[in-house]
């Protein structure tokens, strides 16, 4: 470890007279002080701070005038983002922001124009478009992927951005990944700094604190007041603990870090402690939990301040230079402003724009029944990987034990790592956040993650990623960012799994707008449709029906290497007259079972297997039903707000008058699934409850 006084060191004693400060890293720095410098870059660095400053100011004008919408501010952190923004390469490096980096999105050649089109929700901006709220940065040409809101979010897809950067052979690339001190509460904050430290990853880790989450001080939620030390108990990752406020320490520090970044050497932790010298966001008043001495003694700390007394005190700066570009810098600000007031807003018609991939996917689906020789469902799902894997190297594979001779706990995934190696198919750590949020840095640098989640009701530690990061992904880019992946998910009960190993989650993700979702019913599906989901842009919830894997019923004759599945395109697997039976998954063969026995009855059945819950082929279902004039939709999941609602509500609203009867349902009851057997089977739909529904329905 090294802690030095700069103030007492040899090479700075005459030439810069700054304050005295102590860091602390566990690499050697070097010393750093203005003549080190070329003078231009430092007033370069001096202007950029000021614009900082001035954008923030301007824009708190604007809301107060009813132009803006939101504020959160960068100053007090100016310093410690001119650093390491100067050390940085945009373009080149990668850049998982937050809210609070606006020098940071300046020195990576960001401008005020454009941080004005950003604040004011222009149709122009190159952020998002209007979709995202002020400050939310991301830049496709500059590699800045696009922040989302949610605290602690950024941090697990700058890890995977660093792992697509090992695998490229990019050593000269690092990831800079910035937080606030609140965010390291996150358990994302921890997963990340394990992920990148097992793998040495180059991510650097800035953690600006400013002693505040919102209202919150660092000393009621962290232990030991300070991320510097959650940050030790990770071998292989570094430390550093710096004076944020002062642009020549942060430097020294965040120059020696670099160097081991680009050097291969693994991942750095810096603590930059800074102040913030405006509230949380214009939302905020942090006069109601902050003393006016405190605010003052921020004041006193000012980074921008100490910059200009460090420049003055190196005959860099003058009086005369500093009014001169505090002008300009003003005037500059206020042109911006004006100028991106008169551009135009987002229209009505683009607010469902970007949702999903609008392209050509270029992809010629099959039309024809598979061939080949019977089987089973995991079969097919492996087989579709090792085609896809050989097709594409970009195609990863990784989860909680999918690797090696396991190959995952229903082996869908055995032989790949033998096949394609440990780099292409390994294992992760025992947390669903990571699995999904690495895949969103992956999928972010050309990477196409196919990723597995071992059981549906172990998904939920993921949720922050999954809606927060990669169904909105392209949405809130304007476009300019997509999210492709796959997550294979096991589902469904009929197994004895009791609460954690029984659930249907189909209905929940398919309210969130940027998902796909396939559910295959037989082998031959799942294999054209997994096929389909990894060629596509957008990312798929892949659920594989755990009962059907080996199941007899779902054996069908295996597709060849180019067998694809349009998603969003059902199919009548049984044609009828009488009535209209709209299912999927396991229920696709309880509903056919019920329906040959109907036929014995004299009631003609007409089942349709959606395949795909999103998109919904509502057009096939339509007509069925105004075929059929009756309709019983079949799911396992709870019957209370699941997915089969949405179906029943689509054809109350556009078949009504087609209908000779209710429509009815059968699905799971609203309760948890047992263990034991009865248990189990009071829950679950069956064939025998399917019957009753669909006999009373005939006789209406």
């Amino acid at each position: 470890m090294t802690t030095r006084d700069l103030a007492g060191t040899e090479n700075m004693a005459e030439a810069d007279t700054i304050q005295t400060v102590t860091f602390e890293a566990d690499f050697e720095v070097e010393p750093i002080g203005p003549s080190d410098f070329d003078p231009e870059v430092l007033l370069n660095v001096y202007r950029t701070m000021l614009t900082s400053r001035r954008l923030d100011e301007k824009m708190l004008t604007l809301l107060k005038q009813g132009k803006g919408f939101f504020h959160i501010g960068c100053a007090g952190h100016e310093a410690a983002q001119a650093a390491i923004g100067l050390l940085s390469k945009p373009g080149h490096d990668w850049f998982s922001m937050y809210y609070r980096d606006l020098m940071m999105y300046l020195m990576l050649g960001g401008t005020a124009e454009e941080i004005m089109l950003l604040h004011l929700a222009k149709a122009t901006d190159p952020n998002s478009g209007g979709r995202q709220m002020s400050e939310h940065y991301g830049n496709r040409e500059r590699n800045i992927l696009t922040v989302s809101s949610s605290v602690g979010s950024q941090f697990l897809p700058a890890v995977g951005v660093g792992l697509g950067l090992l695998r490229d052979g990019n050593t000269d690339a690092y990831v800079y990944c910035s937080c606030g001190d609140g965010a390291t509460s996150q358990g994302d904050f921890h997963e990340a700094l394990n992920w990148a430290a097992r793998g040495k990853m180059p991510v650097l880790f800035l953690v600006q604190d400013n002693k505040y989450a919102i209202s919150v001080p660092s000393r009621d939620q962290t232990a030991g007041g300070t991320a510097y030390k959650l940050a030790r108990g990770y071998e292989g990752l570094e430390r550093a603990l710096v004076d944020g406020t002062d642009f020549f320490q942060t430097y020294a520090v965040a120059k020696a870090a670099m160097k081991r970044l680009r050097a291969g050497e693994g991942p750095v932790c810096l603590v930059a402690d800074v102040v913030r010298l405006m509230p949380h966001s214009s939302s905020d008043n942090h006069a109601k939990y902050r003393t006016e001495e405190e605010l003052e003694a921020d004041k006193n700390e000012d980074p921008i301040a100490l910059f200009e007394r460090q420049l003055t005190d190196a005959g860099i700066l003058t009086e005369e230079i500093v009014d001169t570009m505090r002008q300009e810098v003003l005037v500059a600000v206020n042109q911006a402003s004006d100028w991106a007031i008169e551009q135009p807003d987002p229209t009505q018609e683009s607010a469902l724009e970007h949702v999903y991939y609008e392209g050509d996917l270029g992809l010629e689906f099959e039309s024809t029944e598979p061939a080949g020789e019977p089987i089973v469902l995991v079969d097919a799902i492996n087989h579709a990987l090792q085609e896809e894997m050989e097709r594409n190297e970009k195609i990863i594979v990784y989860g909680e034990d999918v690797a090696g001779g396991k190959g995952g706990v229903f082996t869908a995934t055995r032989t790949l790592t033998d096949r394609f190696g440990k780099d292409r198919c390994f294992n992760a750590p025992l947390a669903e956040a990571s699995i999904i949020g690495t895949a969103v840095g992956l999928a972010s640098v050309g990477y196409k993650p196919v990723v597995e989640i071992q059981f549906g009701d172990y998904i939920w530690p993921a949720m922050q990623m999954l809606r927060n990061q990669v169904a909105s992904y392209r949405y809130r880019s304007n476009g300019d960012f997509g999210c492709p992946m796959v997550i294979r998910v096991p589902i469904g009960g009929f197994i004895h799994g009791g609460l954690c190993h029984s659930q249907n989650i189909e209905s929940i993700f398919g309210h969130m707008p940027g998902f796909l979702i396939a559910m295959p019913s037989n082998a031959a599906d799942a294999k054209g449709l997994l096929k389909a989901a990894i060629r596509m842009e957008d990312p798929v919830i892949f659920l594989e029906h755990k009962a059907l894997y080996r199941s007899a019923a779902a054996r069908s004759p295996e597709p060849d290497q180019d067998y694809l599945l349009e998603f969003g395109k059902a199919k009548i697997v049984r044609e009828g007259t009488d009535m209209t039976i709209v299912t999927y998954g396991m229920m696709v063969h309880k509903s056919m079972s019920a329906a040959r026995q109907l036929e014995k009855e004299g009631v003609s059945v007409e089942v349709i297997d959606l395949r795909t819950i999103v998109p919904l082929d509502s057009e096939t279902i339509l007509a069925s039903v105004r075929k059929t004039n009756r309709a019983l939709i079949v799911y396992e999941d709870h019957e209370f707000v699941g997915f089969g609602a949405e179906i029943a509500a689509q054809i109350a609203d556009q078949a009504f008058y087609d209908l000779d009867a209710p429509i009815r349902r059968v699905a799971g009851a609203f309760c948890p699934i047992g263990f034991a057997d009865n248990l189990e089977r009071a829950v679950l739909p069956d064939e025998d409850k399917i019957l009753t529904a669909a006999r009373n329905l005939a006789a209406h």
